[in-house]
């Protein structure tokens, strides 16, 4: 068998390897990207807006993307607004956000306090979802886990595979509340499989979703400095407009008739990869590498040697990609990162870890230069840099970085789900061959 794979791989080099001249002459949008690095627009949304360029016109009818500070709006609204208000208010704002999201606006204090105490009510899972997690999902790749547990939900639903938009909401409201809940417990089946004490406490009707996590980990109650910090996190991971990777998937999925479970299952699966929501736990790999071969943290050219190493393809880590640097759409800045930023600094002067927010500051800045040296571009690191930094400082686990990413991002997976069934056109994108002759075929025993 492995001479047949082995020979695979050679035809699969030789036969699917497209050359970039053949890209070009056909015109061909590879990653749904036009030439200057720009989106190809296939949907319009009224969810999210990521603004990172602006494109203009030279007056020959060429276009060219001009780098601006980074924003990103839920719904028309500017999420740094919305968390600075949080931050002086001291308020918790997460479930404000999903029905921001789902609704298209932003709720009344009745509704807002109403919905808020629903979200809370339904985190509470019940014994056959408790039981599904102890006994029938055994992984210790917890993106792998908290798939099959979100597809093993349709089992606990009368109707599945309903259509109705109320059906479809309900069904998105209530993986929204228990996602949270179900990637702590996963956590924590894990960690009982691994010879630890098992440790499933109920949430609490008192606490807000991003508490009731933490609560779910630690088993105490998080302060409200930690909480809010927290809260705002999965604020920042709940949406980023219809053109990432995992929720193009989700939009997909759902445009084919796929019920609820499955076409959020698929989200999860789109986000498991390295270079999309795995890419915080690929930060901090990358960092964890850099504290032990860059003997003093403070000396910049020991960190720029790290940093060459990984750009020539020399080093174990990243391979030529320095992971959390760059994005798609930012440009000078990811909002999401800026905030990020501030919290690490936060909490390092809190743990007393000073020197490793030097660290990565360091790396951030000398990235920058190194890829503007090399590439001549200006780039920005985006919000996996400093959130492994930032759930690090706040005691959570390696381990489930990505599936908090995920369960925050159900928010936004949701809301384009009904928006996509409203629009109600079944996604199926054009592929061009690479050569258009007519091969004969040969028998068998002719070959």
């Amino acid at each position: 068998m492995e001479k047949i794979l082995s020979k695979f791989n050679d035809l699969i080099i030789k036969h699917d390897k497209i050359s970039p001249d053949i890209i070009k002459e056909k015109n061909v949008k590879l990653g749904l990207r036009n030439a200057d690095g720009s989106g190809v627009v296939v949907g319009i949304t009224t969810k999210g807006r990521v603004v990172g360029y602006d494109i203009v016109e030279d007056g020959k009818g060429k276009r060219k993307v001009l780098p601006v500070e980074g924003k990103l709006y839920y719904c028309g609204y500017d999420i740094s607004e919305i968390i600075k208000s949080n931050e002086e208010n001291k308020r918790l704002g997460f479930e404000e956000i999903v029905y921001l999201l789902m609704a298209g606006e932003l709720p009344s204090k009745t509704d807002y306090e109403k919905f808020a105490v629903e979200l809370r009510k339904r985190a509470k899972l019940t014994n056959l979802e408790r039981r599904m997690i102890i006994e029938d999902v055994e992984n210790t790749n917890q993106m792998y886990a908290l798939h099959s547990v979100l597809s093993h939900l349709s089992r606990c639903d009368k109707n599945p595979d309903a259509t109705e938009m109320m059906d479809v909401s309900n069904q998105c409201i209530n993986l929204i509340a228990k996602a949270p809940i179900i990637v702590a417990h996963n956590y924590n089946v894990y960690r009982y499989r691994k010879g630890e004490d098992l440790r499933l406490v109920r949430p609490k009707e008192t606490l807000s979703l991003a508490e009731n996590f933490l609560y779910m980990l630690r088993g105490s109650v998080p302060d409200r400095e930690e909480a809010l910090i927290f809260d705002a996190c999965m604020i920042m991971h709940a949406e980023h407009g219809g053109g990432n990777n995992s929720t193009f998937t989700v939009r997909t999925v759902s445009s084919s008739g796929a019920n609820t479970y499955m076409a959020i299952a698929a989200g999860v699966a789109s986000l498991s990869g390295q270079f999309h929501g795995g890419a915080n736990e690929s930060v901090m790999a990358m960092m964890k590498a850099c504290q032990k071969d860059v003997k003093d943290w403070t000396n910049e050219k020991q960190v720029r040697k790290f940093l060459e190493a990984i750009l020539d393809g020399k080093s174990a880590y990243g391979k030529g990609k320095i992971f959390g640097i760059g994005h798609s759409v930012y440009t000078l800045t990811d909002p999401r990162a800026v905030i990020l930023k501030e919290y690490a600094r936060k909490l390092a002067e809190k743990n007393n870890r000073m020197d490793l927010f030097y660290l990565f500051d360091t790396v951030e800045r000398i990235s920058k230069e190194l890829l503007y040296e090399r590439k001549g571009k200006k780039v920005c690191v985006n919000v996996d840099f400093y959130s492994g930094l930032v759930y690090r400082f706040l005691g959570i686990p390696e381990k489930i970085f990505t599936p908090i990413f995920a369960m925050s991002r159900i928010a936004g997976w949701s809301a384009h789900r009904l928006e996509q069934i409203l629009q109600g056109k079944i996604m199926r994108p054009a592929y061009v061959t690479e050569k258009s002759e007519t091969l004969q075929y040969k028998d068998l025993n002719l070959r």
